[in-house]
C-alpha cells in the first residue's frame, strides 16, 4: 500500500535509508532531519513493514526534488521504486510545481520517469544545501537530472 508517511514511520524510514547511506549510495538522514520533512515523505507498506520511501522536497516556487528513494533490497524488482517516484511527480503536478530534479546514480531508473540529463550547474544554487553534509562533498559524483512537468 502506497501512502503518506506517518509519525510512526519514522525511525523505519531512517533504518531503510541508513541502509543505502552506509555504502555511500544516498545521503543519510538524522531523525530530527526526518522528522521536520515527514509530510515530504511517501512510503510503500505491505504487512506492517516499510519496503520503501521517497520524498518530494520543494526547494522554490516552482521547483522540487525527487529524494531519498529507497526500496527494501528483498522487495526489488515489484515496481515500488517507480510507485513511489510516480507519487512524487503526482504532487508536484497537484501543488503547480513546474520542474522536479534529482541528484542520483541511477539515471537509467529517473529516465523511466521522464526526467532528463542536465549539467548540475544548471540548478539553482540554493540546491546545494545539503551537499556540505555529503562526505563526498565538493567532488559530487552524482548525475543531476530534470522532469519538466
Amino acid at each position: 500500500m502506497l501512502r503518506k508517511a506517518h509519525i510512526a514511520d519514522v525511525k523505519d524510514i531512517q533504518k531503510l535509508l541508513m541502509t543505502f547511506a552506509n555504502r555511500g549510495d544516498m545521503l543519510s538522514r538524522s531523525l530530527s532531519e526526518l522528522y521536520e520533512s515527514l509530510r515530504d515523505f511517501y512510503v510503500v507498506e505491505e504487512e506492517g513493514v516499510i519496503l520503501g520511501a521517497a520524498a518530494l522536497h520543494v526547494v522554490w516556487e516552482d521547483l522540487a526534488e525527487v529524494r531519498s528513494v529507497a526500496v527494501n533490497e528483498t522487495a526489488g524488482r515489484r515496481g515500488i521504486g517507480g510507485r513511489l517516484v510516480e507519487a512524487c511527480i503526482s504532487e508536484a503536478r497537484e501543488i503547480g510545481l513546474r520542474r522536479i530534479f534529482c541528484l542520483t546514480y541511477k539515471p537509467d531508473f529517473f529516465a523511466k520517469h521522464g526526467f532528463r540529463l542536465v549539467d548540475k550547474a544548471e540548478l539553482p544554487h540554493k540546491v546545494w544545501g545539503d551537499c556540505i553534509k555529503c562526505p563526498k562533498f565538493p567532488d559530487c559524483d552524482e548525475n543531476a537530472m530534470i522532469l519538466d512537468l
